[in-house]
């Protein structure tokens, strides 16, 4: 068998390679594997292959149509998709506790290297995905192609941008949140949610299972390793902390801490991350550091778990208490373990990978997002002066949560058009989110708002090529998403160059 090119295998070749050398029962039990397959977490020697056994996903009992055993999976590494030799292979136990989901750490790995993977269990074999491993420390390594998004709500429409995204070859992918959305089906909705509200832990493993059946996702999952970090949709809309946004659906305080304990466990389960972040309690541990080598350092940032209250009762508001110096983002352990690790200067580019706008943003009356850094200005404005007096050569922070596409430069002073610019900051649109969008370009109340470059009502990603040199990025769009396989252009390029933070328009 032909090993297949990386186009073919990721649109139509998932399965195709998967019999050889490795026997498939004819009379073997449902297909376990219609969630499809992923991986993520890639350092220089090992990635994280995750799957999930669910012949039946959308099962009410969040078990996926499966037994209350556990079950043995097989997996397997190649350098080929035949998988004629194997680099590393093994097994796992899918346990029924964890609605048999596996996160295998598959070790020994080549540095900045391709490779294949893939599953069997109950007689069946998976889907194959392709992963990299990330560059030696120290070294560059090859160019990077990494996208990154946001914000998939299924009712609002197709996950098209997600096929898109795959079928550009990317190295790496970075989802900044809302993965899922908890709310109910809606009549008259392009396609429906299962069920009611998500609460409870079956609730979200069916509601991710949902998720994961889409084909365009899981043809995301399948093209490239994946870096994630969720905001507040994989739990409860504009939460904080263990502040609720509001009573609906009523909960106690103890059912609240319940239904973050079931979100927080069923993210873990259908995530490709290392058993590290398993969630403890109604905590999981999610801000992390990921090396790409010497020429990127992405800092996974959680700007929900720890955060203080919206001020001023969130929304848009013209509000004194956002400057407050003790209101936090981050929470402070996380805000001093950002700024120890842009203190180390490792890499060419320090990504900072979260999810609510950044720059300062407002609206005609002076009125800012409170959900967002402008309630937060405080916070903001330590991490910036912080990496100033790091001297840290290449902040670029990417965002999510607006379903809208931006590029922003970061003031010293955004009061002050003419100040210095210290970064960069790229805002991805949504997958789907808040349907088709217009064709609008125009920067809003751009007068109050002279560091905002560029906007896009439109849904889609963003795609970055990162060298030692610049870092280019494509804000890529598809026509329409309430329609399945629209096509996808780029609206705008900028690049970013070494060493000279600001944007330049390709």
């Amino acid at each position: 068998m032909r090993t297949l090119g990386r186009r073919t295998f990721i649109v139509g070749g998932l399965a195709a390679a998967s019999t050889v050398a490795w026997g498939q029962s004819a009379r073997a039990a449902s297909y376990p594997f219609r969630l499809g397959v992923a991986s993520g977490e890639p350092d220089a020697s090992s990635v994280v292959l995750w799957t999930r056994l669910a012949p039946s996903p959308l099962n009410a009992d969040g078990q996926g149509g499966m037994s209350n055993t556990d079950v043995t999976v097989e997996w397997q590494v190649s350098k080929t998709s035949t998988f004629a030799a194997l680099v590393a292979s093994g097994s796992v136990a899918a346990r029924y506790a964890d609605a048999h989901s596996v996160h295998v750490v598959a070790g020994g790995l080549a540095a900045d290297t391709d490779y294949f993977y893939r599953f069997r269990a109950q007689g069946h074999i998976s889907p194959v995905g392709r992963t990299r491993t990330a560059p030696a420390p120290g070294t560059a390594g090859r160019d990077l192609v990494m996208a990154f998004a946001s914000c998939a709500h299924y009712e609002s429409g197709y996950f098209t941008a997600y096929r898109r995204m795959a079928e550009d070859d990317p190295g790496l992918v970075v989802h900044l949140g809302d993965y899922i959305y908890e709310d109910p089906a809606t009549s008259g909705a392009v396609r429906l949610h299962v069920g009611a509200e998500t609460v409870s832990l079956a609730d979200y493993r069916v509601r991710h299972a949902l998720y994961k059946t889409d084909p365009d996702l899981q043809a995301a999952h399948a093209a490239a390793a994946w870096l994630v970090v969720p905001d507040d949709h994989e739990v409860e809309n504009n939460y904080a902390g263990m502040v609720r946004n509001d009573s609906s659906p009523v909960l106690t305080a103890a059912q609240w801490t319940a239904r973050r304990t079931a979100a927080y466990r069923a993210y873990y389960e259908n995530m490709p991350l290392r058993p590290s972040a398993a969630p403890t309690g109604n905590a999981i541990p999610l801000y992390r550091r990921v090396r790409w080598g010497s020429l990127a350092t992405f800092h996974l940032l959680d700007t929900r778990q720890f955060r203080d209250d919206q001020a001023c009762g969130d929304g848009w508001k013209v509000c004194a208490d956002a400057d407050l110096p003790a209101r936090t983002l981050t929470g402070a352990a996380q805000e001093s373990w950002l700024l120890d690790g842009l203190a180390q200067r490792t890499a060419t580019w320090d990504l900072l990978a979260q999810q609510v706008f950044f720059a300062r943003q407002l609206d005609g009356a002076g009125a800012a997002n409170m959900d967002a850094w402008d309630g937060y200005r405080a916070s903001r404005a330590r991490i910036e002066q912080g990496w100033r007096d790091r001297a840290v050569r290449n902040p670029v922070v990417l965002t999510g949560d607006v379903h809208r596409a931006w590029a922003n430069e970061l003031k010293a002073d955004y009061a002050d058009p003419s100040s210095a610019t210290i970064g960069t900051e790229l805002v991805c649109t949504s997958i789907s989110s808040d349907g088709n969008g217009s064709g609008d370009t125009a920067v809003p109340y751009a007068s109050n708002n002279p560091h905002l470059k560029f906007y896009a009502d439109r849904r889609g990603y963003v795609r970055t090529t990162i060298t030692p040199t610049q870092l280019r990025a494509d804000f890529r769009a598809v026509s329409g998403v309430t329609e399945h396989g629209a096509p996808v252009s780029t609206l705008r390029s900028f690049v970013i160059a070494d060493g000279r933070p600001g944007l330049t328009q390709v």
